[in-house]
């Protein structure tokens, strides 16, 4: 039986399936940086504060001196970030901190409530700093929706990576960020997350192509819904479909997939599970099951800022000489 159910294309913020609520994708060209961590360049013309039209191959987004999302709050769901290339600084009301990048993954459960913000510092000042970031929004099920607030990092040495052949030879590799193939598991996700339960087969994954490779996606949780984002290479080949990049591949997971890579490598993103099944209210940064649980997230808003912002600034970076780094909220001090 065929496995392809649906092919469309892809923008900024990917469409996603229960549990996912949607995927923000950034690539951004950025040049070298002026040794304050923002651009080494004129910024003139760009609505700063709001600049998302990707002048030149990139956008400061909400960042008025380095590029980023300054402090933000954010209610009742997760967010996985994966920086496969270029650097975030993080920095929360619940006193966390971190630099992150080059392949980490960053895992925040918001739950009842926290503030953080999300700078993209240009550490490189003799060469460009280019930025390849996935944020997914995880959705939390009613039972967690008011959970403590959570923050976790995966740092890309610690993070299986399997690496395979098809028959030909042709090299393939899948990077597990949550989930497992095979005999081999990703590391255990937030605690209270829908993914902590193997049973909700949640399997996030970055699965790279070499040339003409072919690959058989294996079959997943019946029941569960099944994304794969083909968002860089030359053309997919999937049951006589010519797939170009940029396109999403909504599949059914009871059935195996087979893709054949085009003539150049290609990146492809997983994301499957279990759906939640839930009423979903959303109302910019804050998820609920009902309009109430909105209006509740705005008064305990106004009311505690969850927790303040502990921070010179909602745009604060990390200085430019400190590597990656993770600071938690009891104080621990963690490297890669």
């Amino acid at each position: 039986m065929a496995a392809i159910q649906k092919i469309t294309q892809l923008h900024a913020q990917w469409d996603t399936q229960d549990p996912f609520l949607f995927c923000a994708f950034h690539n951004d060209k950025y040049p070298k940086g002026n040794g304050q961590l923002g651009p080494a360049t004129s910024l003139a013309g760009r609505n700063l504060g709001q600049d998302f039209v990707q002048k030149d191959g990139w956008a400061m987004y909400h960042g008025s001196k380095v590029p980023g999302f300054p402090g933000h709050p954010h209610v009742g769901f997760e967010t996985v970030t994966i920086a496969e290339e270029g650097f975030v600084d993080h920095s929360d009301s619940l006193g966390a901190a971190g630099r992150f990048g080059q392949g980490d993954v960053q895992w925040m459960t918001a739950g009842k409530g926290v503030q953080h913000s999300e700078m993209f510092p240009l550490i490189n000042t003799e060469e460009e700093n280019p930025l390849l970031l996935f944020q997914i929004w995880l959705n939390l099920p009613a039972a967690s929706k008011n959970v403590e607030p959570y923050f976790g990092m995966m740092w890309n040495e610690k993070i299986p990576v399997v690496s395979t052949q098809d028959n030909e030879g042709k090299h393939i590799q899948i990077k597990l960020i949550a989930g497992n193939y095979k005999d081999t598991k990703a590391l255990a996700p937030a605690p209270d997350s829908w993914a902590a339960n193997p049973e909700n087969g949640i399997n996030i994954w970055l699965i790279s192509l070499e040339p003409e490779a072919t690959f058989t996606l294996p079959k997943g949780a019946a029941g569960a819904n099944r994304s794969l984002y083909f968002y860089e290479g030359e053309m997919l080949y999937a049951e006589e479909f010519e797939i170009p990049p940029m396109h999403q591949i909504k599949a059914d997971p009871t059935e195996e997939l087979v893709v054949k890579n085009g003539n150049q490598k290609a990146q492809l993103l997983l994301l499957e599970g279990k759906p939640i099944n839930e009423p979903v209210v959303k109302h910019g940064p804050f998820v609920g099951n009902t309009r109430k649980d909105i209006e509740t997230a705005f008064m305990n808003y106004q009311q505690t800022q969850f927790g303040g912002w502990p921070w010179d600034s909602h745009e604060h970076t990390h200085a430019a000489d400190r590597g990656r780094f993770a600071l938690f909220p009891d104080g621990n001090l963690q490297k890669p």
